[in-house]
């Protein structure tokens, strides 16, 4: 098995291109943790709101 690089810091700089290489996996991460963040934010504001209606609605039933 050969390998590509001939050590970890030439795998690092990945032929002068690692800074963007590195750059862009990192906003990769970045944005895909800050989607689920989001996502999750919203989820529990929706729960929230619909539990807050059915409360509204079960004492509207009660009278």
């Amino acid at each position: 098995m050969q390998f590509q690089f001939e050590s970890l810091s030439d795998f690092l700089s990945m032929g002068n291109y690692g800074f963007y290489v590195w750059l862009s996996y990192a906003v990769s991460i970045i944005a895909m943790g800050g989607l689920i963040w989001f996502s999750r934010r919203e989820e529990k504001q929706i729960v929230q709101q619909v539990k807050k209606e059915l409360a509204r609605e079960a004492q509207l039933n009660k009278k």
